[in-house]
């Protein structure tokens, strides 16, 4: 397993290195950020030159990505066309999304597995017909559309929760961001385990578990779930970074001022280094992610040994 790590490791290298390298040149090369400092205003012409000359853009753009890969590896993430550290930004986004992105990651587990049991188990019945024409249905309606409805309904007309998330993104005011931002991604995990469920229930395994007379609570759980989590934990694993990188839409309808937030600021105003920046440790967290997928496999199923 410590071989298998430490190869995996050494895999993620190449990837990240290569990730990173089309992000710093779609970035860079899209867009002037000297004029986009300007405004309206034509920038002065010393004054543009200086700027580049201090921000190194008059260098080529392999030379700029190695000196952006020298600072990250110190800790420094560059500064911002405003003057502001991008490691401070990160500082106080990346905490509020990360807890935004486990309360949609338990909503995914806790209702979609459940669901999809129970819809499995329940094949061809009323319940699983209404189960997937539920998830159908969500899977259907933009995330803006139920975003600005529960918020209405719950938030404005109802009073249930807080509208809008205040200054610090206390924990019980993310519970309704979280879920709408894990609405779409819920009715995947559902589906997926109803599948998986249904599937693996034929199996000789299940029917010899039955034949043993082992109680169905036993099968279902040791048996039956634990074999049928594979693709489950494969997806969820590959949409912890989907959910973090693609938290703009909720944070802007909640006002969440976490990594969504920050790297739509950076989008609208060509702030470069802070989208470069922001969209690195997205990388670095979607490899991890993977990483304990691969590793969790293992241990869901102890038939699957690394070598």
């Amino acid at each position: 397993m410590v071989r298998y790590v430490i190869r995996r490791l050494l895999q993620m290298v190449p990837v990240f290195i290569g990730a990173t390298f089309l992000i710093f040149v779609m970035v860079y090369a899209l867009g002037d950020p000297v004029a986009a400092l300007s405004g309206d205003r034509a920038p002065d012409p010393a004054t543009a030159a200086q700027i580049r000359r201090e921000l190194h853009l008059d260098e080529p753009l392999w030379q700029q990505y190695l000196q952006y890969m020298g600072q990250i590896f110190t800790g420094n993430f560059g500064t911002t066309f405003d003057g502001l550290q991008v490691l401070d930004k990160m500082g106080t986004a990346f905490p509020v999304t990360l807890r935004l992105t486990a309360v949609a990651i338990v909503a995914e587990i806790v209702v979609g597995v459940t669901l999809g049991v129970l819809s499995g188990l329940r094949r061809g019945r009323l319940l699983d017909t209404g189960v997937l024409v539920l998830t159908l249905i969500v899977v259907s309606v933009p995330t803006f559309v139920s975003g600005y409805v529960l918020q209405y309904l719950l938030g404005v007309k109802w009073g249930w929760v807080t509208p809008a998330v205040p200054i610090g993104a206390p924990l019980d005011a993310l519970l309704l961001p979280g879920c709408v931002l894990a609405l779409v991604s819920l009715a995947y995990v559902t589906r997926l385990t109803r599948t998986s469920i249904a599937e693996n229930a034929r199996a000789d395994y299940v029917r010899t578990a039955v034949a043993k007379g082992l109680p169905r609570r036993r099968i279902v759980v040791r048996h039956l779930l634990r074999n049928s989590l594979i693709p489950v934990v494969t997806f969820i694993g590959a949409d912890v970074g989907s959910l973090m990188g693609g938290a703009v839409v909720t944070e802007r309808i909640f006002n969440v001022h976490g990594v969504g937030y920050e790297l739509y600021q950076g989008i609208v105003r060509q702030n470069s280094p802070t989208v470069v920046g922001f969209v690195t440790v997205l990388v670095i967290v979607f490899l991890l992610a993977n990483l304990i997928v691969d590793l969790l496999y293992a241990v869901l199923d102890p038939r699957i040994r690394y070598a």
